[in-house]
């Protein structure tokens, strides 16, 4: 694995701040059962890194003392952490709306079985990694039979009413690009995936999310393996737009990593580049109970440029869309 932060440190990026902190997104472990290509996570079946109860507990304890919309449930396959289900009830106990980062496969593995269910009966927002509706793309990039289980995965969600008109139970997927190129437009694409994956499987879905492949971790490894990392750098800062900086998501959420350390965003996280308040090098959840985070700095490198190129890119999909 090539070191990336070296080749990103360094930056005219322009500096952001803060506003008002809505989401609270909470990364459970970098243990997965795929090891995806375009991963920033680096995730995989031989990851140990686990958020333990001490830490949910310590989440919890912050769900009570902010003012949050939402908690966003990331990993790894977040699902596979042993304390999912009560961190999930806590925060619809709490009147929060919950975001479950899935990448389908999940749900057809052992012990796994009413997972979808669960989600469900908590309406969840499911937001389903989908990286194209073509079999042979979709195997390329994550593995062989991925493409076949997750359209099994998305069959029982719609089942359960997931991605249906009046159900109340909204199901996104996820579109990444196969290698070193931006998204194309949201809506295009959304409409040829509706086509695909209704005339093809009978797959229905709420919205289509692109995101941009962030040049961190395994994908900026590989990238720099292939001579190709400067350049897919320059695309992102030819396609730079300054309008997009409004709606970034680092100026509304918070992500914690599996043993409660805080940082701007899941990309700083996976950089270590902490969030960063009155000079300590590192702030813990349960360090932040009473903080006011408005107005603060947010850190930012080179890879910052992946989330205002072009369309924009973020958790929520093309940014203004």
């Amino acid at each position: 694995m090539h070191a990336i932060l070296p080749r990103l440190i360094d930056s005219d990026f322009p500096p952001l701040v803060r506003a008002r902190l809505e989401t609270l997104q909470v990364n459970l472990g970098y243990r997965c059962n795929q090891s995806c290509l375009h991963c920033h996570v680096n995730a995989g079946p031989k990851r140990t890194e686990v958020m333990g109860a001490a830490v949910v507990a310590a989440v919890i304890d912050f769900l009570d003392a902010a003012a949050l919309k939402t908690l966003d449930l990331t990993g790894g396959a977040p699902e596979l952490n042993p304390h999912f289900r009560e961190l999930v009830r806590a925060a619809r106990g709490r009147g929060l709306d919950v975001i479950d980062r899935c990448n389908l496969t999940v749900l057809c593995e052992s012990g796994q079985q009413d997972t979808a269910r669960f989600l469900a009966g908590q309406s969840v927002r499911v937001v389903a990694s989908m990286p194209c509706y073509l079999q042979d793309n979709v195997d390329a990039q994550r593995g062989a039979g991925v493409f076949g289980k997750s359209i099994a995965a998305l069959h029982r969600l719609n089942a359960l009413g997931y991605g249906k008109p009046g159900s109340g139970l909204e199901l996104d997927l996820v579109y990444n690009p196969q290698g070193a190129t931006l998204p194309p437009p949201q809506a295009a694409l959304e409409a040829d995936y509706r086509h695909h994956l209704a005339d093809g499987y009978g797959v229905v879905f709420n919205r289509l999310l692109t995101l941009a492949n962030m040049p961190i971790n395994r994908f900026g490894s590989m990238l720099v393996s292939r001579g190709e990392f400067d350049g897919y750098m320059r695309l992102l800062k030819d396609a730079y737009r300054e309008e997009n900086l409004a709606a970034v998501m680092c100026r509304s959420l918070i992500s914690v990593d599996w043993q409660g350390y805080v940082f701007d965003c899941d990309f700083n996280q996976m950089l270590g580049l902490p969030l960063l308040i009155d000079a300590r090098p590192r702030l813990h959840i349960s360090d932040l109970r009473g903080q006011d985070l408005y107005g603060c700095p947010v850190r930012v490198a080179e890879h910052c440029y992946g989330c205002t190129a072009g369309q924009g890119s973020g958790c929520g999909g093309a940014l203004g869309v």
